[in-house]
């Protein structure tokens, strides 16, 4: 019953996502790259597992918002806002969560703003770690929330050919290492007596800084495409 909740969650959040896809000038949807695909349906395993997990952790006390979202960071800069994938605002924490559905091993890089994926054919390639994307959007959260709630970043890789070092950050995790570690965080917060979050006055807190709109997303992203950060090449 488990995996076939999930599985219906998998495909609802993939008829939302491609639902919501832009507007052409034609009228028809706006076509999904190869690699926007299968950003997507890595997107959709992560969004199931996370609602499976804080369904049986808090209930129906959660938010887990239904997409991606930018939150405006930094207004006046040249690029104000910051896409979140997922969303989670529990009595325990709120995550933000970035996905990366990337095959291969995924191995610590020379400093902590960067990993190695190394291919089926062994090449390494150096890429921007997931933590280091989320940095300034849990920096931003955590300057406008309570100093009291937690607000932590993660990065989950839900690709079932995708393998993980030991040695990379606890934080960096495999979609079936989410339930765990979210039990972990309740568990602790729970031996602190730590003081609960207040989830509908934290949802309300972050929306109010956000942009939820698809034409707002999709212009986000393609400035970005524009103006990528590149890493050094591996030698």
């Amino acid at each position: 019953m488990y995996w076939f909740l999930i599985a219906a969650a998998v495909i609802f959040y993939a008829v939302k996502r491609h639902n919501r896809r832009p507007i052409s000038p034609t009228g028809s949807r706006v076509p999904a790259s190869r690699s926007q695909r299968s950003g997507e349906q890595g997107e959709a395993v992560v969004q199931a597992e996370l609602r499976a997990a804080l369904e049986w952790l808090c209930g129906d006390n959660f938010y887990l918002h239904p997409g991606a979202l930018l939150l405006n960071h930094a207004p006046g800069s040249a690029f104000p806002t910051a896409e979140v994938d997922h969303l989670a605002i529990t009595p325990f924490g709120i995550f933000v969560v970035e996905t990366k559905n990337w095959a291969g091993r995924i191995e610590p890089g020379p400093d902590l703003k960067s990993v190695v994926r190394i291919g089926a054919d062994g090449q390494r390639e150096m890429r921007r770690s997931p933590i280091q994307q989320n940095r300034s959007k849990v920096a931003f959260l955590r300057s406008m929330l309570p100093g009291s709630w937690l607000v932590e970043g993660i990065a989950v890789f839900p690709n079932p050919h995708c393998d993980l070092s030991s040695a990379l950050p606890v934080n960096l995790m495999r979609a079936t290492d989410l339930r765990q570690w979210l039990r972990d965080h309740k568990s602790r917060h729970d031996a602190r007596n730590a003081l609960p979050v207040d989830v509908v006055q934290a949802r309300r807190a972050v929306l109010a800084v956000a942009e939820t709109g698809a034409v707002a997303i999709e212009m986000h992203r393609a400035k970005l495409r524009e103006n990528p950060k590149k890493l050094p090449c591996l030698p």
